[in-house]
């Protein structure tokens, strides 16, 4: 199958400071671990900036226009919050990630690829409409949906989700409209505190499978196969995009689910096969968490050496 690998090297220059977890060691990390020879056939992208008219059908002018502003000198930093951090290169990298998965559905739109992995940073899947938060400046998988509805036409693009942390910006921006589906396993309770089952969307649109601290591979699959694919197997997705986080890894320091590396693998095989289902194959996965540098290259590899080969 043919794979887009979409990133660049501005998602690198986001510095977050000494002994921040979402450092750029984390990309560089992925990368190395894609750059072996079963990964030569990977079309190769870089990732144009997002235009502030893609970023604001999901962020309000005014959010997108201060995010942008926020420039420190190099050497220097701004905390938005006690986890977010911006520095002289965050800006570039926050246009670059939120260019990289809208560049990542034009390449399935298009057809040159059947699917394509944005290996960018920062993550975005706790940017509400009106926060950033949670390491997240936009949430890129939201402008990567609302891209795909724009420019292509489509009428139901669903978000699926398999970080350790609930995707609360992704689930606040998609919550009240029906054309679109967001799907998450995570750890509950963790941060950031939402992602109950009780959370349905306004028309069912959210489907949240909380998982509690401990859990493992066969509980993790058993939420997915149970409550999770059924649900956007109904959706009947016109494209599939994936949040692809890969702190639920056993070895992931920031939370306590107990993954192996082989249930990334088991995920994205069932992804891809409703993706061939209803979207023609077409599947987005867009980095987001994975803070075991060695688990979350291995972890990563896989899920990229699964979209390549399924």
């Amino acid at each position: 199958m043919t794979v887009a690998l979409i990133t660049h090297p501005a998602c690198l220059e986001h510095d977050t400071g000494a002994w921040h977890p979402e450092c750029a060691d984390r990309l560089r990390a992925v990368l190395r671990a894609l750059e072996g020879e079963e990964f030569l056939p990977l079309l190769r992208e870089e990732a144009p900036r997002a235009t502030v008219e893609q970023l604001v059908r999901v962020h309000p002018q005014a959010f997108v226009e201060a995010i942008l502003a926020v420039r420190p000198a190099p050497g220097e930093s701004v905390a938005l919050d006690a986890d977010t951090v911006m520095s002289a290169g965050s800006a570039e990298a926050a246009l670059r990630a939120a260019g990289g998965a809208v560049h990542a559905v034009d390449a399935v739109m298009e057809g040159w690829a059947r699917t394509a992995f944005a290996a960018v940073r920062p993550p975005g899947h706790h940017a509400e409409r009106n926060q950033a938060m949670g390491f997240c400046l936009f949430s890129n998988a939201a402008v990567a949906a609302r891209h795909a509805q724009a420019r292509w036409g489509l009428g139901r693009v669903a978000v699926m989700d398999f970080d350790v942390h609930h995707g609360n910006g992704t689930q606040d921006i998609f919550y009240a409209d029906p054309s679109l589906f967001y799907g998450s396993s995570h750890q509950f309770p963790c941060y950031p505190g939402t992602g109950s089952a009780q959370e349905r969307g306004a028309a069912g649109n959210v489907v949240n499978a909380p998982l509690p601290p401990g859990s493992t591979g066969a509980q993790f699959r058993a939420a997915w196969a149970d409550i999770v694919l059924p649900a956007l197997d109904a959706f009947a997705p016109e494209l599939l995009i994936v949040s692809a986080g890969f702190d639920a890894h056993k070895a992931d320091p920031l939370a306590q689910l107990r993954l192996e590396t082989a249930d990334f693998g088991w995920i994205t095989a069932e992804l891809l096969a409703i993706a061939r289902r209803h979207c023609a194959g077409r599947l987005v996965s867009v980095l987001e968490g994975g803070y075991d540098l060695d688990a979350l290259a291995a972890s990563a590899a896989l899920h990229v050496r699964t979209l390549m080969h399924a």
